[in-house]
């Protein structure tokens, strides 16, 4: 039996590293340049952040000690609701331990039998993951096509007693993001609730950093707000934020992700606590940002296919096929720079790319080195 399992697991393994699909965790030594990770301000090791960090885990312990429900809410996790839902202009919050348990809560709990769920087709794995977990039906709309959707809406809006519409902000992936005044212009045209995951968008987006939601002035429309700490803010943990006070209330007392999970350490609610004030008074760094992410994207169209239409720090570079996407980051690697191999999957079977993800710190001297060798490597 033992044995008749292992050679299955071998085989499938197998078959994926002949496909050149094969995943592997590593370390990466001798890295001068990270082009890869989502601390779009650099705040992992900033004092301030770890300072916070220390004296609310110093005040609370190492870890919660339990699951919300029982002892692990503690006054450090109220604070942060507190300040998230000031922040993100709701009105009711709660705290997951993490994005992917945050967004799996939202799409398994919320919708019911006779209600639709619309969603994005390039949603996160998270979400597209729970489509499938109940029995609530759904479609997938094509990548930001709001025409579409206004389609399915006109066509749906009546059958069903709910219809959800599920997107990213930013995309993960692509670093695009949808016309959410356009997205809510249907809302008011055809009601739906509108679930908005904030991830890569809070940050990089809006005056104060809140998300697309805030740059497109549309706080108030958006019905279910879910976004983490571990991109901008450095850290780890998510939330769900809302104006409907019921929202949370269900979520409370159906969703697993929630009752069942040790809660959210200390720590890191510190760390979120210090980093959304340093965000929310980042101006600069946003521009900086956003600066560095159009100059780069204009700098690599000359030689390698780029979306140049939008400024976000996430720049997927299509290069084809599984392979060239390994043998691009190999030869990064081996020239001290990081970055991501996205293949299927994760993306569509021919839309395997190399991920870059910028930070404020980053000049045009920083990447002059990976733009030369990206050029080097397109002209072979």
């Amino acid at each position: 039996m033992a044995e008749s399992f292992e050679t299955r697991l071998t085989s499938e393994l197998n078959i994926s590293r002949e496909k050149n699909l094969f995943r592997r965790t590593r370390l990466h030594e001798g890295v001068w340049l990270n082009l890869s990770g989502n601390d779009y301000f650099n705040l992992r090791n900033n004092h301030e952040v770890l300072a916070q960090a220390n004296e609310t885990a110093n005040m609370h312990g190492t870890g919660s000690g339990a699951s919300p429900l029982l002892s692990g809410y503690l006054p450090c996790h109220e604070e942060l609701i507190e300040k998230l839902v000031s922040w993100k202009k709701k009105k009711y919050g709660m705290l997951f331990n993490t994005g992917f348990m945050a967004n799996q809560a939202v799409i398994k709990h919320l919708p019911a039998e006779n209600d639709l769920i619309l969603a994005d087709k390039f949603i996160h794995h998270s979400m597209a993951q729970a489509l499938n977990r109940r029995s609530t039906k759904f479609k997938r709309y094509n990548h930001l096509d709001l025409d579409q959707l206004e389609e399915l809406l006109a066509y749906n809006i009546n059958r069903f007693d709910t219809v959800f519409v599920a997107t990213e902000s930013v995309f993960s992936m692509d670093g695009d993001y949808p016309d959410l005044k356009k997205l809510v212009k249907l809302k008011k045209k055809y009601p739906f609730i509108l679930i908005l995951d904030e991830a890569h968008g809070t940050g990089i987006l809006g005056n104060t950093g809140a998300g697309l939601s805030e740059q497109a002035d549309v706080q108030n429309d958006v019905d279910v707000i879910v976004g983490t700490f571990g991109k901008a803010l450095a850290g780890m943990g998510a939330y769900v934020l809302t104006n409907l006070s019921p929202v949370i209330q269900y979520l409370t007392n159906k969703a697993g992700e929630y009752i069942y999970s040790t809660f959210l350490s200390p720590y890191q609610a510190g760390v979120a606590l210090a980093s959304i004030d340093m965000v929310i008074k980042a101006d600069k760094k946003r521009e900086m940002l956003k600066n560095i992410s159009q100059w780069l994207r204009n700098q690599l169209t000359d030689f390698i296919q780029v979306e140049t239409k939008y400024t976000t720090p996430i720049i997927p570079l299509l290069v084809g096929t599984p392979k060239n996407a390994l043998k691009v980051q190999e030869l990064c690697l081996n020239n001290g720079i990081l970055v991501g191999a996205v293949r299927p999957p994760t993306v569509s079977a021919d839309g395997s790319r190399i991920r870059i993800s910028l930070n404020s710190d980053l000049s045009k001297e920083d990447l002059m080195p990976f733009i030369t060798l990206l050029q080097k490597w397109a002209e072979k």
